[in-house]
């Protein structure tokens, strides 16, 4: 197993130790044998919903699972179709309960509403997921459902059942937080490399050079139901300053330092592992654990920042230029600077046009909004929303054709103070305002900085 992230801390260590031996005992205790039961799927599900009995509810849910991962992509839309349709909420039976309840309020009436209020493909998946080993085989199917969601947008109404039950199921009172170091288990590191989402791990020897050295961690959530698989994780550098340059953190040339010199740690890559999961929120808790915990092992730790993408920005130039939006610099000016910015096939040159990359970032990162009040950004939403600041821009930080491609080559800093995150958190959520420094908040021209929490009519 893993090693999860104690730091010397016996009991939390032996606590994980314990979860992670006794569940995989439960997952392996049971042998999975084949179904060799003919009957649809239709007719499948009316029997385990109807079933009673343990063992043959195991044989029913083995069955239903069975068929469903053979199953061509036709036949596993129809099946959501059945989900769908053949299980969903008897609207008669809600509207009864609730008339019966409006006019005499009781215990009884009350706990009849909360039954018809389910759909029964809730109680159907409560079931599947009985059998061993079942919880990620459901993960998976609900990746096919958000697949073909997009196709089919009546699915959505079972998909909310799917996330109605993996809220509860993997909240995070289950989750395992572990370390992932290069004695991990290969089978886990595979997927490591599979799953990074940020900043692509090409070999292992890049791998190694991410998670061998001491100034370098690595942590991830897992599930006791799914040991084998993580959830979420983070990638974190130690340094003795807050970086601006991806390549120079992850450089083949440069030199390791020493836990006890850092001063800082870096998030450099978040990334989600499970496809079936996707709205189920784990980055939130991961940060903040993972800060706490290095803040209480390594007190030289005093500033947590990540160094992020910005994922939006170029489409959001392009979209300003396009819609010719007069400012202060003139309309002209402005729309031919951001073409030329957002059209560049290779890294602009940072002493020239880094000045004005920065204003803009900072524009898009404050002022974008989408029609709700959020920001256009999405890596920005998901860190203003845990209660980060925006505390610095960095042109020319991202050289690679991804990072040229989405942000002309900008990345930020976020920085994640532990005293102010609440208040952060609290005023974003309430008020939609961002924690920032006044050194980006001067990049902004007289008018953005006044209505910096306005909507943007191009979001």
């Amino acid at each position: 197993m893993v090693t999860d992230l104690s730091h010397g801390t016996g009991d939390v260590s032996r606590t994980s130790f314990l979860q992670d031996l006794l569940a995989t005992i439960i997952e392996r205790a049971v042998p999975r044998t084949a179904s060799n039961d003919r009957r649809s799927l239709r007719e499948l599900c009316a029997a385990l919903i109807s079933e009673r009995g343990e063992a043959s509810g195991f044989s029913l849910a083995t069955a239903i699972l069975d068929r469903y991962e053979k199953a061509s992509p036709e036949d596993k839309a129809a099946f959501f179709k059945l989900l769908t349709e053949s299980h969903d909420l008897d609207a008669e039976a809600v509207i009864a309960a609730a008339t019966a309840y409006k006019a005499a309020p009781d215990a009884d009436i009350l706990a009849r509403i909360l039954n018809a209020a389910e759909a029964p493909r809730q109680e159907l998946l409560r079931r599947l997921n009985r059998l061993p080993g079942a919880t990620g085989r459901l993960v998976a199917m609900r990746g096919d459902l958000l697949s073909l969601t997009r196709d089919n947008p009546s699915f959505r109404r079972a998909d909310l059942d799917f996330q109605h039950l993996f809220m509860s199921w993997f909240n995070r009172g289950f989750l395992v937080l572990r370390r992932i170091d290069w004695s991990t288990p290969a089978n886990i590191l595979e997927k490591i490399i599979a799953y990074e989402a940020v900043h692509t791990i090409n070999d292992w020897d890049e791998l190694r050079r991410r998670l061998q050295p001491s100034d370098r961690h690595c942590f991830a959530f897992f599930h006791p139901a799914m040991p084998d698989e993580p959830l979420i994780f983070v990638e974190v550098a130690l340094t003795g300053e807050i970086p601006g340059s991806i390549d120079a953190l992850l450089s083949e040339e440069r030199e390791p330092i020493a836990e006890t010199e850092a001063t800082t740690a870096v998030f450099y890559s978040i990334s989600n592992c499970q496809k079936g999961l996707a709205g189920i929120s784990f980055g939130n808790f991961l940060i903040k654990q993972v800060a706490t915990d290095l803040m209480q092992s390594l007190p030289n730790l005093k500033t947590f920042v990540t160094l992020s993408p910005v994922p939006g920005l170029t489409r959001w130039m392009r979209q300003e230029a396009q819609a010719g939006e007069g400012t202060e610099q003139g309309e002209a000016e402005r729309g031919a600077l951001l073409t030329r910015l957002a059209e560049a096939k290779s890294a602009v040159n940072v002493q020239t046009d880094g000045p004005a990359l920065a204003a803009l970032a900072a524009e898009y990162l404050l002022w974008a909004k989408r029609a709700d009040g959020l920001p256009l950004d999405p890596v920005a939403r998901f860190h203003f929303g845990n209660g980060a600041s925006l505390e610095a821009i960095h042109p020319g930080a991202d050289l690679s054709a991804k990072g040229l491609g989405q942000s002309c080559g900008v990345m930020v800093n976020y920085r994640y103070d532990l005293k102010t995150v609440e208040a952060n958190h609290e005023q974003f959520a309430h008020r939609g305002e961002v924690a920032t420094t006044r050194a980006i908040k001067s990049l902004l021209g007289p008018e953005r900085t006044k209505h910096a929490s306005r909507r943007s009519d191009h979001a």
